[in-house]
């Protein structure tokens, strides 16, 4: 449950069809792009992707015809152009599946005044910063259950269209296209009941996937600043509770926290998967420094045979 007082909380007009109303993803979804592209710029030079040729299904480049290759490979309308015979490379599909997820449930919409973004936008902006990087590099996309895995240059846009026409606000991703080897990045507050939470991790680790948690929390969600009366609502089932003297309520607070938080954190741990905790009143790039780090480790594995 998120806490929440007249300064911190939830304008509840702009829910439950957070798609459908003026603030909606849809509407969010230009600035969030543009600031995904600069955070992904500032931290993209240092990934080095595999695109390459192979047998595969899309074009990748033409080049000039080795002397002892089979003749069949040869493309005749490329090289009618001019004096020269040319191959028509395509892109080796073997290239690593990354799907991408951003938890657009109620609680996702909470801002306090210690942060200037709502969580929900955070994570689409890393999402999306992920979905820029990982273009760069020729590695395919998809959203589980929503677009089918596709390398592409505008992958963050394509991205971004499809939420735009999401029906109902999901915390947890379809796993039916998951496959094995594949990675899967979560980007949410996880503050579903473990059950649920664990539920999903088993799906995903049971098709042989690697899971990569970015667990986003804004800091007043740490801190419990609170005292005297406060009215505490949960986005998801609109249950109030009305603390009298809610400064008593911050270490019992905090233990559930913690407990909640270690119990998603070794989840991860016995999946063998990745976990990162982000506060929104950090830069978007410190998660996605790890992320790169874990999702280049599993690309350099492929690289050299591994998998």
């Amino acid at each position: 449950m998120d806490p929440r007082n007249t300064t911190a909380g939830i304008d509840q007009n702009t829910w439950p069809n957070v798609i459908g109303e003026a603030r909606s993803v849809a509407d969010a979804l230009p600035d969030l792009l543009v600031e995904a592209s600069h955070v992904a710029s500032s931290i993209i030079a240092g990934w080095h992707g595999r695109r390459r040729a192979g047998p595969g299904e899309s074009f990748w480049q033409f080049r000039p015809f080795n002397m002892g290759e089979p003749a069949k490979r040869i493309d005749w309308r490329r090289s009618a152009r001019d004096d020269h015979l040319y191959v028509r490379e395509r892109e080796w599909e073997a290239a690593h599946t990354v799907w991408l997820w951003a938890d657009l449930s109620p609680s996702m919409v909470f801002r306090s005044q210690l942060s200037e973004v709502t969580k929900r936008d955070r994570s689409i902006v890393l999402m999306l910063a992920l979905a820029d990087m990982l273009a760069e590099t020729g590695e395919r996309i998809g959203l589980p259950g929503l677009t089918r895995p596709f390398s592409d240059r505008r992958a963050a846009e394509r991205l971004a269209d499809a939420l735009a026409h999401l029906s109902k606000p999901v915390a947890l991703p379809d796993t039916i296209s998951v496959k094995r080897f594949a990675d899967v990045v979560l980007v949410s507050d996880f503050l579903d009941p473990l059950e649920e939470i664990a539920a999903w991790v088993a799906r995903v680790a049971s098709t042989g996937a690697k899971g990569h948690l970015v667990q986003v929390l804004d800091p007043i969600e740490e801190t419990f600043p609170f005292d005297g009366r406060i009215e505490f609502t949960d986005p998801e089932l609109g249950t109030r509770i009305t603390a009298g003297r809610a400064e008593n309520w911050q270490e019992d607070y905090h233990n559930k926290l913690e407990a909640h938080r270690a119990e998603v954190r070794d989840m991860a741990r016995r999946a063998g998967w990745t976990y990162v905790l982000h506060h929104t009143d950090r830069p978007a790039s410190e998660p996605l420094l790890v992320l790169h780090s874990a999702l280049s480790g599993a690309l350099d594995v492929m690289n050299k045979g591994g998998l």
